[in-house]
């Protein structure tokens, strides 16, 4: 297929080996859920969680395009991996984009040296925490939802919310005292993305462990996280189709049966069945092409660091919203209409195939594609780039 990883890049090389362990159980995997130990662990002998770490830390100073490969070939087998992988970027960034010199140079040298996997405690949409000042930091109690990779971090950024409403963010080890990980996420995809609830009980947090200060306002390059995160889930849905086309096709000149009515002996000689799989070819390579375009889009930003303009930024919002929703809208797409040219029996348990619609379905309900939409036509008709927040 014109959409097989490019095995020339190294880090892409390893992410295309590690796939392949992936798959092994990446079906048994997704039914029982729970924390992806053993997988999490060849992940992090790759050295790929350091591969875009600045070399100036310690890293390998990978690009985006890369790293988004990586994502998308993961996601070709298990989306949760994927989902992890991508996600642990977005702390890990975070701190590149807000943090303090000192406290870049101990986190990003410290992850470079143990190739260390973060995970997420701060969801903005729910201030479902609070933080009480003591004399060198704050006491952090409450919880917070959607805390994705929290289950298999070493460090974790968690979000709280002071006596007057201002949100704070820090990052600490996640073995921190009354960091409770509650492991109660039941999404029907996303098995092993552990993206339920941590609750903290009395967590101490140090000043020099909080990122920046609520009243530093964004810039954007700092603003860039949003787009990081719009970065990877786009090719999760890129690799999810890819992974179930894939697979599709294997059942289908494997085990599919012709039609009763069809008029032929084999089923990939039924013009329907050949018309679909086009039909499904075209649409993955389309998103496959946008996908790219939109991560190099990002590298491009990126790049300029904190010169960054608004009008840069906004052109790669653009690129990265347009990629996401014919992303989520394929990757829905292709998952779901692979079952019609298999056949009734390719839908079972034990063949698994409903994990790549699953998956997708889970992330596109987070991210509603009618609002970037309107973003896209907005600047069409007008011109204006979107103000950096969340999601956009």
């Amino acid at each position: 297929m014109s959409f097989e990883p490019d095995s020339t890049d190294p880090l892409v090389a390893k992410a295309i080996e590690l796939r392949a362990i992936f798959h092994r159980d990446a079906v048994d995997r997704d039914k029982q859920g729970g924390r992806p130990v053993e997988q999490i662990r060849l992940l992090k002998e790759s050295g790929l969680p350091s591969a875009q770490i600045p070399l100036q830390y310690g890293g390998q100073g990978a690009s985006w395009l890369s790293i988004m490969r990586i994502v998308r070939e993961f996601a070709r087998t298990d989306g949760s991996l994927a989902h992890l992988f991508g996600y642990h970027h977005l702390p890990l960034n975070l701190v590149l984009f807000r943090a303090s010199n000192a406290q870049k140079d101990h986190w990003l040298r410290a992850s470079a040296a143990g190739n260390l996997i973060w995970g997420n405690s701060g969801n903005a949409m729910s201030k479902t925490s609070s933080g009480r000042r003591t004399d060198n930091g704050w006491v952090v109690n409450g919880k917070r939802p959607f805390s994705s990779g929290s289950h298999i971090a070493d460090y974790i950024q968690i979000s709280w919310e002071n006596a007057e409403g201002e949100r704070l963010t820090a990052a600490v080890p996640a073995g921190r005292n009354g960091i409770v990980i509650e492991d109660d996420w039941d999404g029907i995809g996303q098995r092993q993305t552990g993206s339920g609830t941590v609750s903290f009980h009395d967590v101490e947090i140090l000043d020099d462990e909080v990122i920046s200060s609520p009243n530093v306002p964004l810039t954007p390059y700092t603003s860039l996280t949003s787009l990081l995160q719009q970065s990877v889930l786009l090719n999760v849905f890129v690799g999810s189709a890819q992974g179930a086309l894939e697979e599709g096709r294997a059942y289908t000149t494997t085990s599919s049966r012709p039609w009763i009515y069809s008029g032929v002996e084999k089923h990939t000689d039924d013009p329907w069945i050949k018309r679909q799989y086009g039909d499904l070819y075209i649409k993955t390579l389309a998103a496959t092409e946008l996908a790219d375009k939109a991560a190099r889009s990002l590298d491009e930003a990126f790049n300029q660091g904190p010169s960054l303009t608004h009008a840069d930024r906004g052109a790669a919002a653009i690129d990265i919203a347009t990629a996401n929703v014919y992303a989520g809208e394929i990757g829905l797409s292709v998952s779901s209409e692979i079952f019609e040219v298999m056949g009734a029996r390719s839908a079972t348990n034990t063949n698994g195939f409903d994990r790549f619609w699953r998956n997708v379905r889970t992330h596109t309900l987070h991210n509603p594609a009618e609002y970037k939409k309107r973003t896209v036509g907005t600047w069409l008709l007008t011109g204006e780039f979107p103000v950096p927040a969340m999601y956009r």
